[in-house]
């Protein structure tokens, strides 16, 4: 059933991955070499097989967590970064996720695998997890919500309307950076955490 762990399991192993670009996207990497401060704690929620969380941790970033659902693509990646620390690769239901505050979360193709009827409870939960001042970043796509998914889509409006009873948003834009088959199609944000 979509959503389920076994779901996610049979996508990696049988390598139905249409969402895989096979590196961190160019609008979060542009994002990243600018942030300021290597210290920051950072969640990448649905990180799959962790492109986002590999190049944050070549840039420095120690303190830098991968939760996915699945733990089987996380078997590569222990062999490619066999230094990251394993306690940092948090396999497990990102709803279930307590106990642990970030500076930072960043957005890469996980809301769009959930079913639209849970985006309320993501924005709840991301706000949830952030620190005071905390921020949400990355990539949400722009095409129309559509029955079939993963990918589930969304606009511009749709996403200031959700987002905004929980975050302050700072930037909300077409993504001019996108790799050429997303051109036109993603959204870049930058959200921060309201006290409510």
């Amino acid at each position: 059933m979509e959503g389920t762990k076994e779901y996610w399991d049979e996508r990696y192993l049988k390598r139905h991955m249409g969402w895989d670009i096979g590196e961190v996207s160019t609008p979060i990497k542009a994002y990243v070499d600018q942030l300021p401060d290597r210290e920051i704690d950072i969640l990448v929620p649905g990180a799959g097989n962790a492109y986002e969380v590999a190049y944050l941790f070549e840039k420095g970033f120690p303190s830098v967590y991968a939760l996915d659902i699945s733990e089987v693509p996380f078997g590569a990646f222990k062999k490619a970064y066999p230094q990251f620390p394993g306690d940092q690769l948090l396999q497990g239901d990102f709803f279930d996720l307590e106990d642990m505050e970030f500076d930072l979360i960043l957005e890469q193709t996980f809301f769009c695998a959930l079913k639209p009827q849970m985006r309320e409870n993501y924005a709840v939960k991301m706000h949830s997890l952030l620190r005071e001042d905390g921020v949400l970043a990355g990539l949400l796509f722009d095409f129309p919500l559509k029955e079939g998914g993963p990918p589930y889509g969304g606009d511009l409006e749709t996403y200031r309307e959700l987002f905004s009873k929980y975050f302050h948003i700072k930037t909300l834009e077409r993504a001019y950076n996108s790799i050429s088959p997303r051109q036109g199609s993603e959204l870049f944000f930058i959200f921060e955490k309201k006290s409510i």
